[in-house]
C-alpha cells in the first residue's frame, strides 16, 4: 500500500538520531513488505573520509539503512512498539553498484520468515532499477532494558 512516512514519524519507531538515522522516507507499507527511501547527500559526513576526491557511500552502511527499514517494519506493529531491533546477522551480502552523492537509494525488504522474536528478509538498495547492494539481513526484537 502507498504509504508517506516521514521522517518525524520514523523517529517514532527507531532509535537511530543523526548521523546514523538512515531512512528518510517511507513510500510502501505492507503486512511483510516495506519500501524506504535514503536520499544520498554531499553533507553525508562520512563522505569526508570515504573517499577524498571520489565520495562513495560505503557497503556497510547501506545493509544498515536496510535494516532500519527491516526495523520500521516490526517496530511499527502495536505488539512491538517500545521494542528494539537488533541487527542478528547477514548472509549472501553482495555489492553491486557503488551508490554516489546525489543518488537515491531506494531500499526494499521483504519478509521471509517470521518467528517469535526473530525476523528474516531479504532486502536490496537500489539506485533507479539498478541493485547497489543486497543481503539476507535477520533482526532480533527485544524489550529495551532501561
Amino acid at each position: 500500500m502507498k504509504v508517506n512516512i516521514d521522517i518525524n514519524e520514523i523517529k517514532k519507531y527507531l532509535p537511530h538520531r543523526y548521523p546514523f538515522l538512515l531512512v528518510d522516507r517511507v513510500i510502501d507499507l505492507e503486512e511483510t513488505k516495506i519500501t524506504g527511501i535514503k536520499n544520498v547527500t554531499v553533507n553525508e559526513p562520512f563522505f569526508e573520509g570515504h573517499f577524498p576526491g571520489h565520495p562513495v557511500m560505503p557497503g556497510v552502511l547501506m545493509l544498515e539503512a536496510l535494516a532500519q527499514t527491516l526495523g520500521i517494519l516490526v517496530l511499527q506493529k502495536e505488539e512491538n512498539r517500545g521494542k528494539m531491533g537488533y541487527f542478528a546477522s547477514m548472509d549472501k551480502v553482495k555489492f553491486r553498484k557503488p551508490v554516489f552523492p546525489g543518488d537515491t537509494l531506494k531500499l526494499e525488504v521483504s519478509v521471509t520468515k517470521h518467528r517469535a522474536r526473530i525476523v528474516q528478509a531479504h532486502c536490496e538498495a537500489k539506485v533507479g532499477e539498478e541493485t547497489a547492494a543486497e543481503a539476507d539481513l535477520m533482526l532480533s526484537i527485544l524489550d529495551v532494558k532501561k
